[in-house]
């Protein structure tokens, strides 16, 4: 078979324009980044607000392995066979980083006949967001160490400084570094840092902003550093935050593109889901619930992150309402959980997929505690025996949860049709009874055991003599009513990213426990997680390149 990029570059695609007419968006709101690429005005949200919402339905995962899951796949082929079948639907992502786009995974925009395009821009620099995210976030640190440069009449503390600067790379050298330093005229020497463009709380604030004047206010609230005694700074004490949303004006408007089947996408916004809350922006979502039947979005990694993250997180501060989740598994993953190592994956075991298959019986139950009813799609592999997925459609039908066999990889739009029939069967048949996990009326420590016990299946939670004195100061400062944004391994259940299935008899330890107040939730640190990845030993860099024709290879 063709690789990803190959299959993208064949693609016929067709002018934005015309995909944007399609779903009703007149030429007036639609700026165009050349033929195939838009911009949706926020003229368009103040038009159709008032319309009646579609479906929403949320793609996500069992616990991923190196084995492969494919939950953009089948997020894009979803959508693309329901408009198959006949209903109208639109898809929402995340965009790519250029941190794993050049690191360890590479591109992210799909796979197979089930991608967005143009795949090469939307995983490259697309039209700008992340590089306004960086600049506005940067600005902001820029303004900070400029303010106590030029006198520090706010009388901050350099030693509690707490913004730390962003890149859109791996780039583990920059953890922590040292600022300020060639003497008195190049600022205050003090440690600081760099994380991954991603994890910042501007790409946060845009992702959970109703509008440009939200986002202004949710930039303003962000907590820069502390006072000698102890209250804390923010951006507007700055006076940062008009000049952050201006550099924001035009990231704000959600991006347009299209599958390889023409569907529309909005690819808008891209926090990870094991350092940040996972899901694109809220504007990309409501839009699409107002201009199609079916919107089809996914949230970062396993269900125990960016599913729990969009239920507790965006659903939460958008009021969405998901009528459906996909979870998506793989009978090689599955195994990869039950013991097998990933040479032996491609012969048939029974008995590691039984083992294994706890792991996807605990994401379903998670999703169940939301009130949402799971579907199963399991993305099919050549080297899958009728055995072993006869083995998993019969235990989830046990658990009496539709599953179907995804084969939009391969076939594109009609290899999802018998998901998508499934899909509006299960929404037509079994009403969902949203509800988040906790009340926000809880303690912090309440409401990350309450997590950690019912999502992970933790025993209990210990706290850092650190986290415990940030849960003190926050609570104090009356930032205890916030949700908690966990930040966790992705590769288990636990915090220890060796432990796979549905590890059993251990306790999560939060080491941290960080402010966003712009965005409105606290950050609970756990286990070795870090907010700037590294590059692995053979970087996805290292094959990527471009010919004198400007065609470019080896990025998926």
């Amino acid at each position: 078979m063709k690789t990803d990029i190959q299959i993208a570059q064949e693609a016929t695609m067709k002018p934005i324009m015309e995909i944007a007419e399609g779903l009703g968006i007149p030429q007036d709101e639609v700026e165009l980044y050349g033929n195939y690429k838009a911009k949706v005005s926020l003229k368009t949200w103040d038009r159709l607000k008032d319309k009646p919402d579609g479906k929403l339905i949320l793609v996500t995962a069992i616990t991923p392995t190196p084995a492969g899951e494919g939950k953009t796949t089948t997020t894009v082929g979803l959508g693309q066979a329901l408009n198959h079948i006949g209903k109208k639907a639109v898809i929402a992502l995340r965009e790519p980083s250029l941190g794993p786009s050049f690191g360890v995974k590479g591109g992210a925009a799909g796979g197979g006949y089930a991608q967005v395009v143009p795949m090469e821009d939307i995983n490259l620099h697309f039209t700008g967001d992340f590089h306004a995210i960086t600049t506005s976030h940067n600005l902001l640190a820029a303004l900070l160490d400029n303010h106590i440069q030029q006198g520090n009449a706010l009388n901050i503390d350099p030693r509690r400084i707490v913004l730390r600067r962003v890149l859109d790379l791996n780039e583990r050298a920059l953890r922590n570094v040292i600022v300020g330093l060639g003497g008195k005229a190049h600022g205050v020497p003090r440690e600081s840092g760099f994380d991954i463009t991603v994890a910042s709380e501007v790409m946060a604030c845009l992702c959970l902003a109703a509008d440009l004047e939200d986002l202004k206010e949710r930039f303003s609230k962000i907590v820069v550093a502390y006072t000698y005694d102890g209250k804390p700074v923010t951006a507007k004490d700055i006076k940062a935050q008009g000049s952050m949303a201006l550099l924001m004006k035009d990231a704000i408007k959600p991006n347009l593109v299209q599958t390889l089947e023409n569907t529309p996408a909005f690819v808008h916004g891209g926090p990870f889901a094991n350092i940040a809350h996972g899901c694109n922006s809220v504007m990309a979502t409501q839009l699409g619930l107002k201009l199609a039947d079916y919107m089809v979005t996914e949230a970062g990694f396993g269900a125990d992150l960016g599913a729990e993250k969009f239920f507790n997180l965006k659903c939460r501060f958008a009021d969405l309402k998901p009528d459906a989740a996909v979870i998506v598994a793989t009978v090689r993953a599955l195994k990869m959980h039950g013991g097998v190592p990933k040479t032996d994956l491609g012969a048939e075991n029974v008995d590691a997929l039984k083992a294994g298959f706890v792991n996807l019986e605990k994401h379903i139950e998670n999703v169940k505690k939301f009130g949402v009813p799971p579907v199963v799609a399991i993305n099919r592999f050549p080297t899958d025996s009728e055995a072993e997925l006869k083995f998993v459609e019969d235990r989830c039908n046990e658990l009496g949860v539709e599953v179907s066999l995804s084969e939009v990889f391969t076939k594109g739009g009609a290899g999802g049709a018998d998901l998508a029939e499934k899909v509006v069967k299960t929404i037509e048949t079994k009403e969902a009874k949203f509800e988040t996990l906790y009340e926000l009326d809880l303690p912090i420590k309440e409401k990350i055991r309450k997590i950690a016990q019912e999502i992970y299946g933790a025993n209990g939670v210990n706290f850092t003599k650190n986290a415990e004195k940030q849960i003190e100061e926050f609570t104090a400062l009356s930032y205890d009513k916030l949700p908690v944004c966990m930040a966790k391994t992705q590769y288990s259940f636990s915090d220890d990213m060796t432990k796979y299935g549905r590890p059993t008899d251990f306790d999560i330890t939060v080491s941290e426990v960080r402010l966003s107040a712009g965005a409105g939730f606290l950050v609970a640190l756990t286990g070795a997680i870090m907010t700037m990845p590294g590059l692995p030993k053979e970087p996805a860099a290292n094959r990527i390149d471009i010919d004198e024709n400007g065609v470019i290879t080896g990025l998926f």
